[in-house]
Order: structure tokens, then sequence, then C-alpha cells
């Protein structure tokens, strides 16, 4: 569950838009621009039309970082199509943006396994100077056949995460790409990835610079702790993220076996179901890690059930 709106984004607090006052100094603030049901219904507005309002804005050039909250009807059904469209075409009133939050959504507004995007790859051409893009739900996403030559940071937060959406990340060119963090959610949600669709992420990784690597949120994490033991990880990799899974004594005991701990600065996988003793062993191996928010496995038929963080 995903439970309050963020604070800040891209360096910089969130301020809210609203279409009866200017731009809250965009060179000071994240734009946060939302419609939500309430002004959906009430005042009958669009957002489209709301959005037409902030590029009519003189200071929307100033604008560094933004963030699309409910487009209206996100958890109804309605994806982001019409959004993406409305951003890509606004893209010559836009020349300052730099991070760009598409879908950021509390569950009150929408859980995470509702918000239906789509194909989002003409972001990647219309803002060829983005250095962040991160999306939530997993709903349609596409990403194509991403080209970016700028882009460090991407983040795909969802509930289930698509196999397919998994290889227009591998398929990507991203030379800049620092960090990659994707939550691959649960199986009742989404999750059809498999085993062999990680793998080319870490024995063939197309991005020279990755320095965070994130499978987050992910209800088959052992396996993928396990896969990450046995081919090792990209060697520019310094800190490893499996946090918000399901991650147990199984998964970090073959971590703890592997070599390729020797290369993180940083391990985090706080949510998770491993023991002190084996979060001992691992704090023996690795300078820094987050084990916090600790669970105990639902037990019944006498087997251990696990539950993600974030799942509808």
């Amino acid at each position: 569950m995903i439970g309050e709106n963020i604070k800040t984004f891209a360096g910089l607090p969130v301020r809210e838009y609203s279409a009866d006052q200017a731009v809250p100094s965009p060179e000071k603030y994240a734009i946060r621009i939302s419609l939500g049901w309430e002004m959906h219904e009430e005042e009958s507005l669009t957002f489209t039309n709301l959005f037409a309002s902030l590029i009519d804005d003189p200071s929307c050039a100033q604008v560094q970082a933004l963030v699309v909250g409910d487009w209206g009807g996100a958890g109804q059904g309605d994806g982001s199509a019409p959004v993406v469209e409305a951003l890509v075409s606004a893209r010559d009133a836009l020349p300052a943006l730099r991070a760009l939050f598409l879908g950021e959504m509390t569950s009150e507004e929408s859980e995470i396994s509702w918000i239906n995007q789509s194909d989002v790859s003409p972001l990647f051409e219309a803002f060829p100077q983005l250095q962040e893009l991160w999306i939530r739900g997993g709903n349609d996403l596409a990403l194509g056949n991403p080209r970016h030559e700028c882009l460090r940071k991407l983040v795909i937060q969802t509930g289930g995460l698509s196999a397919s959406v998994l290889h227009d990340v591998a398929s990507a060119s991203l030379p800049q790409l620092e960090h990659l963090e994707l939550w691959l959610g649960d199986d009742g949600y989404g999750n059809d990835i498999q085993i062999h669709d990680i793998e080319p992420l870490l024995t063939s990784c197309p991005f020279p610079k990755l320095g965070y690597l994130g499978f987050c949120d992910d209800c088959n994490a052992d396996e993928t702790a396990k896969l990450i033991a046995r081919v090792g990880l990209p060697p520019t990799v310094q800190v490893l993220d499996l946090s918000l899974g399901t991650l147990s004594d199984e998964g970090a005991q073959a971590l703890v076996e592997s070599p390729c701990l020797k290369q993180l600065r940083k391990i985090d996988f706080h949510y998770h179901f491993v023991s002190a003793a084996f979060v001992d062993r691992l704090k023996q191996l690795v300078p820094e890690i987050d084990a916090s928010d600790v669970q105990k496995a639902d037990y019944w038929d006498g087997q251990p059930h696990r539950y993600v963080a974030v799942g509808e």
C-alpha cells in the first residue's frame, strides 16, 4: 500500500498546481498536477484542460520537475495515453524539464494495480534532456525500444510487472543510466516474470554506468537472489536493492555464499523475512545494510506464506 504522496522529487519540494494560481516558483519546486475525483466530478474539469492552463503560464518554461498524479478516472480504467500525448505536444513549452513522474498516486486515489498506463515510448524522444523518469502502474505499460542519451534514473513501480516491460528495459540504450529500480510485484497482480527474463540484465547489462540495481517488491525474491548469487551482478553495481519483497533465509544464504557481494557498498532489503542470524552474516560482508522492517510469514497447512509490501 502506498499511503501518501511524495513530499520531494528530484531533490525539490513538491508543490501542487492549481489552475487559479500562478505556477509556484518552478525553479525552486517540483510541480505536481493532479485531477482528483472531486475536481473531476464537481468542476467538470479534464486533465487536458488543467494541463493546458499550466502550459499557458509563462513560468512553465522554468519547470524542472513535473509530477503527474491522477489524470481523472485513473483507478477506473482510464489509461495514460492522453497524458503522454499532452506531454509530448507540450515539449517546447517545457524546455527545462529534467525529471518526470507519471502516475504518482496513493492507494486512496488508486490502488497501484488499478493504474492503467500506456505506451510511454514517445516521452524518450520528446524530452532529450530528461534525467529522471518515474512511472507508477504497470497495466498496459510499454516502453518500446528506449533510446536516450541523458537519462540517469529510471524507476518503474508496479503491483505486478509484465515480462514484456522487463524485455523493453533490457533492450534499451541508456548510456548514462546510473539507477534502475523495478518493482516486480505479485504474480496475482500481473507479475509474469520468469528467472530467464531477469538474467540478461545481469549477464549482458546494457548500462555501462549502472551503480544502483533494484528488484523490489518481488514475490519471487528468493529466486531472484539465487540467480544473482549464481550469475553475479554487472561489475559497476555497488548498491543492490531487494527491498519490499519476500526475501527469506533461502535467498539470503545464496547471497552470503556468493562472491558477488564483495563488490557491493550497500544492500537494501528492508521489509523482509530474513532471520537475525543471516542478517548478521550479511552485515559482515557488506559495509552498509538496511535490514529494517522485518516480517513474519503466515503459516497454514504447515507451509509459510509471504507477501510483498505493495501488491494491490
